[in-house]
């Protein structure tokens, strides 16, 4: 792997939100100033051809996969809708209910995205806290 696609890939994964192409490029640009547009997008789709990140299709940005050593898996993705944080989700039972669906239909599933926006457990608790102390004075 290359210094950039390291680089990149570190990026992805010392956060829990996801990262733009654009964000990653500017944080790549810190320690190497000659990287352009195509540098990320290169090294992403590497990133993304080796099951070692995701791309988030709702908000056209990118996540380290939780397991890079499954290279082909489905996953599930929840997104927060207040704090951006995104935690993916691998439920065998819901891949094998949507295989059998489909196949029903004749239909085999090559690839999937699924992905949840919602509030997590996190932003939830905080709002709840928030509406106890207005609730109280």
């Amino acid at each position: 792997m290359t210094s950039q696609r390291k680089q990149v890939f570190e990026l992805i994964c010392s956060s829990r939100k996801a990262s733009s192409a654009y964000e990653l490029l500017e944080a790549l640009q810190q320690s190497e100033p000659q990287a352009k547009p195509p540098t990320v997008y290169r090294a992403l789709d590497f990133l993304m051809g080796q099951g070692f990140i995701h791309r988030v299709e709702s908000t056209n940005s990118y996540i380290s996969c939780c397991s890079c050593n499954a290279h082909k898996h489905f996953s599930h993705l929840l997104i927060c809708k207040q704090c951006s944080d995104v935690t993916e989700l691998q439920d065998e039972t819901l891949v094998s209910s949507l295989e059998h669906n489909a196949e029903k239909h004749g239909f085999k599933i090559t690839n999937h995205v699924i992905e949840s926006h919602g509030i997590c457990q996190t932003c939830s608790s905080e709002t709840k806290r928030e509406t106890v102390k207005d609730y109280a004075r």
